[in-house]
C-alpha cells in the first residue's frame, strides 16, 4: 500500500513558535505513518523534518537549488530541482494535502498551487486573515487531523 505523502508547508526564518508547531505537526504525521514533504531548508520545512524524522517518519525535500547537499540534515530523500520558486508546483502536485505553519509570499504560492489542484490545506497561523478556502486550526493536532480528512 503506498503511503500518503503530506506537506508541511511555511516560514523558511527562524521563528521559535513556527518551529515548534512544524515539528509537532511533522512528528504526528509521521506518527500515523504519512512521508513528510517540505522545500527541503531551514525554519519550518526543518522543524517539520525534525519532527518527522524523530517520530521515525520518512522525510522529503523538494529544493529550490541544484545539490542536494542544501538540504537540511533531517532529509531523507532531497530532490534537488533547480527550479528556485517554482519547485513549489512540483511539490503541490507531489503531496496529497498540505499543512501551512506561518509564511509569507512563498508559502502563499504553495497555497494556491494547492487550491487550485483541488488539494486540502489546513491553516496553523498562516494566511487565515486573507479570504482563503483553506482549513483553519488552532493546534498541530487539528492541523494534521484537518489535512488527513479526519
Amino acid at each position: 500500500m503506498a503511503r500518503r505523502i503530506i506537506a508541511v508547508i511555511g516560514t523558511g526564518a527562524d521563528e521559535p513558535q513556527c518551529r515548534e508547531r512544524a515539528r509537532a505537526v511533522g512528528r504526528l504525521l509521521a506518527e500515523r505513518g504519512c512521508v513528510v514533504a517540505t522545500g527541503g531548508l531551514g525554519g519550518v520545512m526543518e522543524a517539520a523534518a525534525r519532527g518527522a524524522r524523530e517520530a521515525g517518519g520518512l522525510v522529503l525535500g523538494i529544493l529550490p537549488g541544484a545539490s542536494p547537499a542544501d538540504a537540511n540534515p533531517y532529509v531523507d530523500l532531497a530532490v534537488a530541482t533547480g527550479l528556485g520558486d517554482a519547485r513549489n508546483a512540483i511539490l503541490c502536485n507531489t503531496a496529497e494535502a498540505f499543512v501551512a505553519v506561518g509564511g509569507s509570499y512563498g508559502t502563499l504560492s504553495e497555497i494556491a498551487f494547492a487550491l487550485k489542484r483541488g488539494k486540502r490545506v489546513a491553516a496553523l497561523g498562516s494566511w487565515q486573515h486573507a479570504d482563503l478556502p483553506v482549513l483553519r486550526a488552532l493546534t498541530p493536532e487539528e492541523a494534521v487531523a484537518l489535512a488527513l480528512g479526519e
